[in-house]
């Protein structure tokens, strides 16, 4: 089985979906399916990764909408060699080249590859109902009704990263019809057994930290990540508290709303902002860290969850992080409302545990993770449901 994948970038800053890629792409090729990606980054790009498998790079999009009309005709050449061509996300004009192609190629061929969508969080209703989003969501309403209801409900089957997912999706667009809608679910790759290399990485990134015990937010900064209450429920969770472990902002700092989280946190000299974090420098900071915190306002799946998870760190989130109930359920973390008191309460709440307790619930996320989140088995269960469509 040879499978095709859609994406807008394959740059590991772009986050998580093409990360989802690499991870799991190792052990479905060992079940003898061959991935090939299909991507909208120029070709002299480089990326901070090494790759084993082919990356066909047509070119930047334009616009926000990455309007990029090669990719039609580079389907129309190729995708014939395929038996799956899975897009990965919406709002992009590639699901439309994709529709085109596909459904030219069927005028002419019996066989053409099968379409798969993985919305990878895209159909989640907060992305119409945030009070920052009503231009866009607007435009997502205009998008659906023209050109992304075709694309869902013509596709062979919609993959979904856990039930959560699925179900919110349902409740969003009208007119919302899949053929097949299927939680697939979404693992990663088991963390390198714990090296000191990490940690002498991690410190030289962050050396005001050597010694000092600290709570990690890796993610990007984003407004959806809830950043702005973190840093509020730590500015106050701080005072008279000098005890309280450090706070480490791990991410992509040159947006303008990462500069903004900056200077909201310049006066409390113990909140950190390293940077991206890769490689040696990721895995010693989840290591080393206490907890794991992601306030976020909307979370498909968050890979950077798991791999705290993996690295028995119990992680405090929101419950509008779609794997919420199998974190909460589990006793892998705190959830909490995406509200100032409720990042400040589940705070609160795990500065209150005891050394024991939170080495506890650590053991408690690393048994989670290899429950539900272990990328062997979800590439298993990916590769059956992939070959049950074709």
């Amino acid at each position: 089985m040879k499978v095709l994948r859609v994406i807008t970038s394959m740059n590991p800053k772009s986050g998580g979906p093409c990360q989802g890629i690499r991870n799991v792409n190792p052990f479905i090729k060992q079940l003898g399916t061959e991935v090939e990606v299909v991507c909208l980054d120029d070709a002299e790009e480089e990326y901070t990764t090494k790759d084993d498998f082919i990356i066909h790079k047509i070119g930047k999009g334009k616009t926000s909408y990455q309007y990029q009309p090669l990719l039609y005709d580079w389907l129309i050449k190729n995708a014939l060699g395929y038996d799956v061509v899975m897009v990965h996300g919406l709002w992009q004009h590639y699901n439309l080249m994709v529709y085109k192609a596909i459904n030219t190629l069927k005028k002419s061929y019996k066989k053409a590859p099968k379409v798969i969508i993985m919305p990878h969080g895209m159909l989640d209703p907060y992305f119409q109902t945030a009070a920052d989003r009503k231009w866009k969501a607007l435009r997502n309403e205009l998008v659906w009704f023209f050109i992304e209801k075709k694309c869902i409900n013509q596709a062979d089957a919609i993959f979904y990263t856990c039930q959560e997912e699925l179900q919110l999706a349902a409740t969003t667009f009208e007119g919302y019809n899949p053929k097949k809608a299927i939680n697939v679910s979404y693992g990663i790759q088991a963390p390198p057994v714990r090296k000191p290399e990490f940690s002498t990485a991690f410190y030289k990134k962050c050396p005001g930290l050597l010694q000092k015990e600290y709570w990690l937010f890796l993610s990007r900064i984003h407004e959806k990540k809830g950043v702005d209450l973190l840093i509020q429920a730590y500015n106050q969770l701080s005072i008279n508290n000098p005890a309280l472990p450090e706070l480490v902002i791990a991410g992509p700092n040159e947006s303008a709303y990462a500069q903004e989280m900056i200077k909201m946190a310049a006066n409390n000299p113990k909140i950190h902002f390293s940077g991206m974090l890769q490689g040696d420098e990721k895995w010693g900071a989840f290591y080393n860290c206490q907890a794991y915190l992601l306030p976020s306002h909307q979370e498909n799946f968050g890979i950077a969850i798991v791999e705290a998870l993996a690295c028995e760190k119990a992680v405090l989130i929101t419950d509008k992080v779609n794997i919420y109930r199998e974190i909460e359920d589990g006793g892998g973390g705190f959830v909490s409302a995406d509200t100032f008191n409720g990042v400040l309460g589940v705070l609160k709440k795990w500065e209150a545990l005891s050394k024991n307790e939170k080495t506890e619930m650590g053991k408690n996320a690393f048994l989670l993770y290899q429950k539900y989140f272990d990328v062997k088995s979800t590439a298993q269960r990916l590769n059956q449901v992939l070959k049950s469509l074709i």
